[in-house]
């Protein structure tokens, strides 16, 4: 909870146990506060949506009419995807448990007169708490009393070097403190801090998976052909007198006929196995459905502190003025470094240094550390030759007051650090000093900067060449944002985060779309805007993924399409992602965007497979109870049709397919006209067959039924085939080995089944089942080309259709 300073009734003597209470009664636990859902509750959540209730339907008309091979082989179908959904859900994470891990577990506070070390859950607004160097900040804080505090706040705003806290200066909670010490008090806790906010946009970002919808528009689909074609055929069976028990049963075919059972299975099985491929490339899938998003992706914002950058500081150019060369600034510099404070502008510095036995050889015999007010380091030295001198480094400012400057070095040592500023560098002086002299010698101005990551360009251009628009989001200010986008090839319109129209609460206001979209990036950002950013493109259409590492990435991480957590990232930030890379580099996105891009081409076959099998079987089922007033085929039939089809379609995870070199969504207006086109293909082959059944071979309604069944059997294959592709079936890049050997071993069983029956069904002859196999394959090549030249055809449309909005 937060409070303002008018509200605080506190003092430097702390509050008393008894106000300390009261005050957590008001405000509550200095904890970040969850939702929390049964597991019961989750797992029930898999069985309530249209698909379930297909199947579910399915399942209730089976137990009706007494068919429990059917409802158990059913049952066990819908039993499989909740668990698989379930499964994924349960071990991907909970983001909101990982940010709470981040808060410091105990606090020095100021509680009846006296210092004591409490559990930072019991910290309440008003609280005086002592905070010092290792310690992580336990609540937002206001400097009271001491020098200064540094900190590193760069996995809360993004800024990529610590930030000095002085006297009336706010802290927030989670932060690492580097150096100082000092008294403060606590202006909020809980989820009121600033951490806590971070957390609460963690626990708001919800997105509904794309690939979700496609299911969901597919299964919406068949249920609106299902039931028009049950509908159609019980008015039929009525007007004929058909009793009710008869009419469940055909129900009950059309029903198991029309639900994709197995489609949740096979795509999440496409899906895993494309997990499984990404994993061993060091790139750990929490989410599958977002591997379909990095296909459909075209928009990735990216951290730069950290992910675009090697959150290291390094040096840059080195300005000479009264050093001889560029080594001798860089030894003097060294030598005002205290290595084992693990400072990182120390660890620049010493980093450049090329020889470093002058360093060794030399004795420090005095130090004096920065602080805020001096602004410099300052060390006194006795070299080898036993001479003694000085040596200090810090804001130019400060050095050049220090130092014996003419008014022309002095401009030009002006120039100097403007230049280095508007690159986004940071400037640091150099002096020395030799005793018994008053004035400083001014050696020179270094420069430091956070460095690309050595990959960091390649792979934005990568992704900019597959359709990827690449925008940076950092805490650093804009020249720094600037300088660091020049050089990954991004472009320089960097904006202000400020710029964004956002409400007390963090929201946008919904005016910021076009130039969330035009911009490069944005600078000076704090985790609502990364969360608004990622809305306002998702509002515009974009598919968005969000790479980062720190805690003010997580809700961004959340609520993007694709959330990715890069090497190194923070519990939070890898619990909020989708893709969690534990590799250094961002190279494992291009191989993941390939990688999705694959997979979606077999989800999309798969797709167009399930629609067009399902038309095939329905419309000739109906259509035949219509004008030949038999069943063409029975209740087992049906059971043998979805193992010898659908379970081995599975190996359609592993197929060999092509790669779109732009990002890829779900096209429902293509799927469904391309599946019906080839559905009603399938419908025409399978009267044509029922005829020559019928007219030229004179077989009896068993074995018409036979005859049906092992012609669906191998031609539901077959187009799987042709579905495959755009192209046609025999073009690169051909099926997988596995696929293959699927397809012939399952054929080859049903066409033992038709030959011998076993006793579920009646046998038909080898020269008939020939026939079939001929006939099957004919159909399945005339598919093909009804397929390819519908594709043409849509393609010819749309850019009929494109050229016309473009004039």
């Amino acid at each position: 909870m937060s409070v303002s300073d008018t509200e605080i009734d506190t003092s430097l003597q702390g509050l008393t146990s008894i106000e300390a209470e009261q005050r957590l009664k008001q405000y509550g636990l200095n904890a970040l506060q969850e939702k929390d859902v049964s597991i019961l509750w989750r797992l029930l959540g898999y069985f309530w949506g249209p698909i379930p209730w297909m199947i579910e339907v399915a399942a209730i008309l089976s137990a009706l009419v007494q068919h429990w091979a059917d409802f158990g082989i059913i049952m066990a179908l819908l039993i499989f995807n909740a668990g698989v959904g379930f499964w994924q859900e349960f071990t991907a994470g909970n983001a909101v448990a990982a940010l709470k891990k981040q808060l410091a577990l105990t606090a020095r506070v100021l509680r009846d007169g006296r210092w004591r070390e409490i559990n930072a859950q019991q910290l309440v607004p008003g609280d005086i708490v002592r905070i010092r160097l290792g310690d992580v900040v336990p609540a937002d804080v206001k400097v009271v009393d001491g020098n200064y505090l540094s900190v590193d706040q760069s996995a809360l705003t993004g800024e990529s070097l610590p930030v000095t806290k002085q006297k009336g200066d706010e802290a927030f909670s989670g932060t690492a403190v580097k150096q100082g010490e000092v008294v403060a008090e606590v202006s909020a806790t809980g989820g009121e801090t600033r951490f806590g906010k971070t957390a609460s946009l963690v626990g708001q970002a919800k997105t509904v998976s794309h690939f979700q919808k496609a299911v969901l528009t597919i299964g919406n689909y068949l249920i609106y052909v299902s039931l028009t074609l049950v509908v159609s055929l019980v008015l039929f069976q009525l007007h004929r007198g058909t009793d009710w028990l008869e009419l469940v049963q055909f129900a009950l075919i059309l029903t198991v006929a029309s639900i994709p059972v197995a489609m949740p299975a096979v795509l999440s099985m496409t899906m895993a196995v494309g997990a499984m491929a990404l994993s061993r490339r060091k790139a750990i899938v929490t989410r599958l459905e977002s591997i379909e998003e990095i296909a459909s992706m075209d928009v990735l914002c990216s951290d730069k502190t950290g992910t675009l950058t090697q959150n290291r500081l390094t040096l840059g150019k080195i300005e000479l003025f009264q050093a001889r060369d560029e080594q001798a600034v860089l030894q003097a510099a060294a030598l005002a470094c205290r290595a084992e404070d693990n400072d990182a502008i120390d660890q620049a510095v010493l980093e450049g240094l090329a020889n470093q036995t002058f360093l060794k050889a030399s004795r420090q015999i005095n130090f004096i550390p920065f602080d805020p007010i001096h602004k410099r380091t300052e060390a006194t030295i006795i070299n080898p030759d036993s001479k003694t001198f000085q040596v200090t480094k810090g804001a130019p400012q400060v050095i050049m007051a220090l130092s014996d400057l003419s008014d022309k070095e002095r401009l030009r040592a002006q120039q100097v650090v403007d230049a280095f500023a508007e690159q986004g560098y940071r400037a640091l002086a150099v002096a020395r000093k030799v005793q018994g002299m008053h004035q400083w010698q001014f050696l020179g101005i270094l420069s430091l900067f956070d460095p690309p990551r050595q990959d960091s360009a390649q792979i934005i251009a990568s992704a900019q060449e597959y359709g990827v628009a690449v925008k940076m989001l950092t805490g650093d200010n804009q020249s720094i944002a600037k300088q660091i986008a020049g050089k990954l090839g991004l472009g320089e319109n960097i904006q202000l985060a400020s710029a964004l129209s956002l409400d007390d609460d963090g929201r946008r206001d919904g005016s910021d779309g076009e130039c969330v979209e035009q911009t490069d990036g944005f600078a000076e950002v704090f985790p609502e805007h990364k969360f608004s950013i990622v809305q306002l493109l998702q509002k515009r259409n974009h598919i968005v993924g969000m790479t980062g590492d720190g805690v003010n990435d997580a809700p961004a991480l959340k609520q993007a399409d694709v959330g990715i957590a890069v090497s190194g990232a923070t519990d939070a930030a890898r619990a909020a992602a989708d893709l969690v890379l534990t590799a250094p580099g961002l190279s494992v996105i291009i191989t993941a965007i390939e990688e999705a891009r694959r997979i979606f081409e077999r989800m999309n076959a798969y797709a167009i497979y399930r629609i067009s099998e399902t038309i095939r079987i329905m419309v000739f089922v109906v259509l035949t109870m219509v004008f030949f007033e038999f069943y063409p085929i029975t209740a087992i039939m049906i059971i043998l049709l979805a193992f010898f089809n659908d379970v081995p379609i599975m190996t359609i995870a592993y197929d060999q397919t092509g790669m779109e070199k732009q990002p890829v969504r779900w096209n429902m207006r293509q799927v469904i006209i391309v599946a019906t086109a080839m559905g009603a293909v399938g419908v025409l082959g399978s009267f044509g067959m029922l005829l020559i059944a019928m007219g030229w071979l004179q077989l009896d309604v068993a074995q018409i039924q036979t005859y049906i069944f092992l012609k669906m059997a191998v031609a539901g294959h077959l187009v799987l085939f042709v579905a495959r592709t755009k192209d046609y079936v025999w073009k690169r890049p051909w099926p997988a080995p596995v696929m293959i050997w699927s397809a012939l071993i399952t054929k080859i069983a049903a066409t033992v089944l038709a030959a011998y029956g076993f006793g579920l069904i009646t046998p038909i002859t080898w020269p008939e089942i020939a026939l079939i196999w001929g006939y099957s394959i004919c159909s399945a090549m005339l598919t093909d080309v009804v397929k390819v030249q519908t594709y043409r055809h849509l393609q010819n449309s749309g850019a009929k259709h494109t050229r016309f909005h473009t004039r």
